[in-house]
């Protein structure tokens, strides 16, 4: 006689056996069933990979860029919720807290609540409860505003922490105690949790060491331990080795080797370098500035920040020479006020916060913090005589500078887009672009000149702020087209950018971008992408790649690099992004040596 059950009873056993499963192989029946997406074999790995141990404080999903590290996280997410257990907390760039929310929600049915300072005080004087540590919506927060509220984080038992773009935490091995990785850390110890990163090493192997840290700080033993084993050998055995002690707890899938099992058909990317020479005007400039930057005694770079100042501003003086008369004319009313260089002088390259905070998480805080604390470092005592021949110096390369009404860059620009835009279209894909640049002046040089030379109303911009004019009126016209619809986050920030990729895909022919404005985009619909300024760190050149080359991508993406040959440092970095990193062919490489030389030779 078999046992009887109560309705109650066979709905329960009847949800159990759909949603969980009965064994480990079947972890993922109902978020697979319930999903709004074309998955690949490879996300479905990386999920199980993921949830295939329930004793497992985490893992790191580190697939190269444009595989659908958002989908094999949301699969986990997905599973976790169906199992209950949905005390869960998603830590992202701020740029990506709505593609998060929005991901979820439209592709796994999963409701999320994001979280910021203006959001808390708006549930305050609600009168309701506040979202963190509840269970009835996945919660996404920036990683500056997951610092702040660390500890009310702490006191939270998540079923399960998950942080986007986790090389951001990488230095964290030797990060300061009040950092933003030590503060997380300290606060989400003991949870269980998933890093996505495509980028798990930039410059040496410790930054390996300190993301697996963040999931298990036992893993490798001791830092000394990990240095000793792997941290200064580089041979074929000692990466055999580390890659064996990572298989349990690192999962890493590369474009090449989802195309040859036949998965995804991945179109090719198409390198084009552009030589220019700069003009007599243009060289003397730069020879001027860059002697200025190397001579030790300067006034206006400080004492205490110095070498992060001479980078940026290093990539300034390589960009364009409207940012360096802009950067030039703050830099002399600084030397006139008696102050060094802060980082409002430095607000020309958009991000610069994620610069300095790099450099505290690599141990340099107090130059971080010397350039960003209002300039407190001043040129008081300097000898005026000493000031205020500086002072007439800067003066000379800034006139200098206003001179040059044309730069050789834009030109070669101008003279290259629309052959390659024709190229474009011929093979079937859509007359649009998207531009490169590190420089907010640069962006808008650029704007102007491509509005002038037969692109007028095709052109649109994206940086941190977006406050020209021409984006603002997007913006509202976007709001009012989605008004009353889930599309509207309520952060203007997300929803300007969300404004900016429509008016992209739609009508604008021509996106002039940022790094900082534009991370987490996806721009499948462009196949041309060009690298007007090239950054130093490799990495950012194959980000600024996946935007465009990514899983949905139709034809070939072609990459123009614009090279001054005569710029050493410039001719070096492009040299080895294209011989060794072999990033344009969207190979990966060793890159722990590359990295090194690379820094060397920058």
């Amino acid at each position: 006689m078999g046992r009887e059950y109560s309705d109650f009873q066979a709905k329960f056993f009847a949800n159990y056996l759909t949603s969980e499963g009965i064994s480990d192989s079947d972890a993922l029946t109902q978020s697979l069933s319930s999903a709004k997406v074309d998955l690949n074999p490879h996300q479905v790995d990386a999920a199980s990979f993921a949830l295939r141990s329930p004793l497992s404080k985490g893992v790191l999903l580190a697939d190269e860029v444009g595989l659908g590290k958002t989908i094999e996280a949301a699969l986990v997410i997905s599973q976790r919720w169906w199992e209950r257990q949905r005390k869960i907390l998603l830590i992202v760039p701020a740029s990506l807290r709505k593609q998060w929310a929005a991901e979820l929600h439209e592709k796994f049915s999963l409701p999320s609540v994001i979280l910021d300072a203006k959001r808390i005080k708006d549930i305050e004087k609600e009168g309701k409860p506040n979202p963190v540590g509840r269970d009835d919506a996945v919660i996404i927060m920036s990683y500056e505003y997951g610092a702040r509220l660390s500890d009310t984080l702490r006191h939270v038992p998540w079923d399960l922490v998950v942080f986007d773009e986790a090389h951001k935490l990488r230095n964290v091995y030797k990060a300061t105690e009040n950092s933003r990785a030590s503060v997380l850390r300290k606060a989400l110890a003991g949870r269980q949790k998933l890093l996505l990163t495509a980028t798990p090493l930039q410059n040496n192997l410790m930054e390996l060491f300190g993301l697996i840290s963040l999931i298990d700080d036992t893993y490798f033993g001791s830092e000394q331990a990990f240095r000793s084993e792997f941290g200064g050998r580089e041979g074929g055995a000692s990466q055999a080795l580390l890659a064996k002690r990572l298989e349990p707890i690192c999962k890493r899938t590369l474009r090449r080797q989802v195309q040859r099992a036949g998965l995804i058909n991945y179109t090719n990317r198409l390198p084009k370098t552009f030589d220019f020479t700069p003009d007599r005007l243009e060289t003397e400039l730069y020879d001027k500035v860059s002697a200025y930057l190397q001579d030790p005694d300067t006034i206006a770079l400080g004492q205490y920040g110095r070498h992060l100042v001479t980078l940026m501003l290093r990539k300034i003086l390589g960009s364009s020479s409207f940012a360096v008369t802009q950067t030039l004319e703050k830099m002399i009313r600084r030397l006139e006020a008696k102050r060094v260089v802060d980082d409002d002088t430095l607000d020309d390259l958009d991000g610069f916060s994620e610069h300095a905070e790099e450099w505290r998480e690599a141990g340099a805080g107090s130059e971080a913090d010397a350039v960003e604390d209002d300039g407190n470092e001043d040129a008081e005592r300097v000898d005026p005589v000493k000031l205020e021949a500086e002072i007439r110096k800067l003066t000379e390369y800034r006139d200098l500078a206003r001179s040059i009404s044309d730069n050789a860059k834009g030109k070669a620009l101008l003279e290259c887009l629309p052959n390659v835009l024709d190229e474009i279209t011929n093979k079937g894909g859509q007359r649009k672009a998207v531009i490169f640049t590190e420089s907010v002046r640069t962006q808008t040089y650029l704007r102007e000149l491509l509005e002038q030379n037969g692109f007028e109303g095709e052109t649109v911009v994206m940086n941190g702020s977006n406050s020209d004019k021409d984006s603002n009126a997007l913006y509202k016209a976007w709001l009012e087209k989605h008004r009353g619809t889930d599309v509207v986050s309520g952060s203007k920030t997300a929803d300007m950018k969300a404004a900016v990729v429509e008016a992209f895909r739609n009508d604008r022919k021509i996106l002039i971008a940022t790094e900082s404005g534009a991370e987490g985009i996806n721009l499948q619909f462009c196949s041309l992408l060009i690298n007007y300024d090239l950054p130093w760190n490799p990495q950012r050149v194959e980000q600024r790649i996946g935007r465009c080359h990514r899983y949905g991508q139709k034809i070939d993406v072609t990459v123009i690099n614009f090279l001054n040959r005569k710029n050493h440092a410039e001719a070096r970095i492009h040299q080895l992004l294209e011989q060794k990193f072999k990033l344009f062919e969207g190979e990966d490489r060793q890159r722990l040596a590359e990295a090194r030389q690379l820094r060397e030779s920058a």
